[in-house]
């Protein structure tokens, strides 16, 4: 990734914020309580599904099933009851609260976070951009297809009646993981 190695002042608050703005879970931790945040915000899962080049510590506190996408779950398998994904992302921007994911390692392919009911995604400090040209000079490869997540899914009927879960996930919990003081 062409980013700094740690993120501008007031980025990683300003993305809390915006990002919560569209309902998204925000929780904050450091590297080493990392496990644990994740073991708590996915405990009612049935299952996990993991893409390919999720850490392992990631899931080291884990006390639920796991799945890997590594063949290509099918859209029926993802939409299981009670199933949720765990992802990182490629970068995150804090002007729009919106993760990028860009189907590299840890992230998955678009199916994968979009058809399971929650989706929990780690973002570091240091994957926080300011704005949308920072965020294409900050992707790894510019070209790949890109997922951007700005909060679950929702919509919205012509008397502004929100709908949540309608083209994606109902829940989007994202882990923001700062250096430690």
């Amino acid at each position: 990734m062409n980013s700094p190695d740690h993120a501008a002042p007031g980025l990683p608050g300003l993305f809390a914020e915006r990002a919560g703005d569209y309902r998204a879970g925000m929780h904050h931790c450091t590297e080493d309580e990392l496990p644990g945040v994740l073991a708590g915000l996915l405990a009612t899962a049935a299952k996990v599904v993991l893409p390919p080049g999720v850490p392992a510590k990631w899931t080291s506190g884990l006390a639920v099933p796991t799945l890997l996408d590594d063949r290509g779950l099918t859209a029926a398998e993802l939409d299981e009851a009670g199933l949720s994904v765990l992802t990182g992302c490629a970068v995150a921007v804090a002007e729009t609260g919106t993760i990028v994911l860009d189907a590299g390692p840890g992230q998955g392919r678009r199916l994968l976070t979009l058809v399971p009911d929650h989706h929990v995604c780690v973002v570091r400090d240091e994957q926080i951009v300011a704005d949308v040209p920072d965020m294409i000079t900050a992707l790894p490869d510019p070209t790949r297809p890109l997922t951007m997540i700005s909060g679950p899914s929702a919509t919205s009927d012509i008397e502004l009646n929100r709908v949540e879960g309608v083209h994606g996930p109902r829940r989007l919990d994202i882990v923001c993981v700062h250096p430690a003081i």
